[in-house]
């Protein structure tokens, strides 16, 4: 997952298309479109690793959305994942409960397997609070842009890019937050993991898989399954869908893997034709120049020398030309000099 969602047309934003008006009628944006039922169904997904109080909050707060979801599927690896959630709040929502092998990328996949007839699948972080109205910004998007595939929405504060935020902040930043009378979309690089919504349609006949060679927490996991849309359709960010991500730091995992992951994820899916080779480069590059820097004086929250020789052993797997992503599920920091 990743924080760098990027626009794509900074200047270039869509209003809000009435029903029946003429863009609606007629998309030539292109060529996967489809227009959706007046009631369409959202499915929610959510892939959840040791996080089980802020997962039992999220699904008491799903369930005071406007417009509740069709369905809520959670993905779990292991039952302390879940424990928190009363059984009450259980029944009251209908959580279906879906288990495989711990990652984001499996995680999601095990939920696509269980979407049955939903118009639209969204794909929540543990750690990411919705206003209230999120939802139904949501399904406004979709039924106002048919040539729309994906969507992200637009982060109150994101805690990824710092220590964290605790519920209570989140709760406040949501309650506070002014709700527009008007959608707007732009049209975005990627979507971001934390929070990201897509046609149903089109992921079924395109048959898109978020790549599993991406291991554990993932890095650019959103991104490669966003932009493999964008031949497709448009990816969007809906500014009406507001939201705060904690950015909570349990259940992240090494630093080295996460490290490594910078380097050579980035290259992996620049040979895969997902993500530009100008983009992957200078990605990679920074990473590592923010972890070198860094790690002289390290957050006491982010595992800057960790990452840094994350960052090392992907440089070397790359001079190497072993290009394997898999391989930072087992790496560890006695395996550096490998």
């Amino acid at each position: 997952m990743t924080s760098e969602t990027v626009l794509l047309h900074p200047k270039k934003s869509v209003g809000p298309l009435m029903q029946g008006s003429p863009q609606r009628q007629e998309c030539t944006h292109a060529s996967e479109t489809a227009l959706l039922s007046a009631d369409p169904k959202v499915v929610i997904g959510i892939a959840t690793t040791g996080r089980p109080a802020i997962l039992a909050e999220l699904v008491d707060q799903l369930a005071k959305q406007s417009i509740r979801p069709h369905r809520l599927i959670i993905s779990y690896a292991r039952p302390d994942d879940i424990a928190a959630i009363p059984q009450t709040l259980r029944d009251s929502m209908s959580v279906e409960f879906v288990t495989g092998h711990m990652g984001a990328a499996v995680q999601r996949n095990v939920i696509l397997d269980h979407v049955k007839n939903e118009d639209i699948i969204l794909f929540l972080d543990d750690d990411f609070f919705p206003h209230p109205t999120y939802i139904s910004r949501i399904i406004e998007a979709f039924l106002d842009h048919p040539d729309v595939l994906g969507a992200t929405g637009s982060l109150l504060a994101d805690g990824a890019k710092g220590p964290g935020l605790e519920i209570e902040e989140a709760n406040r930043l949501n309650g506070n937050a002014k709700t527009t009378s008007f959608l707007q979309v732009e049209d975005v690089f990627n979507t971001y993991g934390c929070n990201m919504a897509f046609r149903c349609t089109a992921i079924k006949r395109l048959e898109t898989r978020f790549d599993e060679n991406l291991p554990l927490y993932s890095w650019y996991e959103d991104m490669d399954f966003s932009r493999s849309l964008l031949p497709h359709g448009r990816i969007v960010r809906v500014n009406g869908a507001r939201g705060v991500h904690l950015g909570n730091k349990t259940g992240k995992g090494s630093g080295v893997r996460l490290g490594y992951s910078q380097i050579i994820n980035s290259i992996y899916l620049a040979r895969k034709g997902t993500y530009p080779w100008s983009h992957a480069l200078k990605s990679a590059g920074r990473h590592f120049l923010i972890n070198a820097l860094k790690s002289f004086r390290p957050e006491p929250y982010i595992d800057r020398r960790g990452r840094l020789r994350g960052n090392l052993v992907g440089i070397g797997d790359l001079i190497r030309n072993r290009i394997t992503p898999e391989r930072a599920a087992t790496l560890t920091i006695s395996k550096v000099a490998s």
